[in-house]
């Protein structure tokens, strides 16, 4: 059985995967620190509040009832045992779907496979992913990510969480020439919600 760090599960959610009835399960840990997140708790690494055991036995029950199942986080592909849960999922009839900020190309070129549909989170252009993750080289892992997303076929909505603190209308013109580049479409352009923030300034900032 799978081994997830698991600090949460949405039983039922419309808006997590467009168009589809999912179950969300919400990873815990991202080695990225963007200062809008709303999901700040999720952040820290370390063991989750529920099972996985306890995840399939809902999700057996619901078999036929729900179109698929979106693992999200924090950062899922920084749990090991990713490609083992999807596999899983997929053995019992769900469609798969994946949250991520490609933090991990490596890891991600792994599960690739096993995914039906993917909401990658472009955070920036490329030179200045560090900024806004506080993370070095999160650029060069995301551009990664990004070309073997698009190299995958796999169906993928591209959103991009836009705070005019932190981007600029010239900053996200770049950002699509980057995706452009890539022969990718633009990024969905999501607003901040300050629900779950922790940053006061970015909270006070209309």
């Amino acid at each position: 059985m799978a081994e997830l760090a698991i600090s949460g599960l949405v039983r039922h959610s419309s808006v997590d995967w467009p168009g589809e009835l999912v179950a969300t399960v919400f990873c815990q840990g991202c080695p990225w620190a963007c200062p809008y997140c709303h999901n700040t708790e999720l952040l820290a690494a370390g063991p989750g509040r529920i099972g996985w055991d306890t995840v399939l036995a809902f999700l057996d029950r619901r078999r036929g009832l729900l179109d698929g199942v979106v693992i999200s986080g924090g950062e899922p592909l920084l749990q090991k045992g990713l490609p083992e849960a999807l596999a899983e999922l997929r053995a019992m009839g769900f469609r798969t779907g994946l949250h991520t900020g490609g933090a991990y190309p490596a890891r991600f070129a792994r599960v690739l496979p096993l995914l039906d549909w993917i909401g990658f989170d472009v955070k920036a252009p490329f030179d200045a992913y560090d900024r806004i993750t506080g993370a070095p080289g999160s650029g060069a892992k995301a551009r990664e990510s990004l070309g073997l997303l698009r190299d995958s076929g796999v169906a993928a909505d591209l959103r991009c969480t836009v705070h005019p603190a932190l981007l600029s209308p010239a900053d996200l013109a770049r950002m699509d020439d980057d995706l452009s580049a890539l022969g990718l479409p633009p990024a969905r352009r999501q607003p901040f919600r300050a629900e779950g923030c922790t940053d006061p300034a970015l909270c006070r900032t209309p």
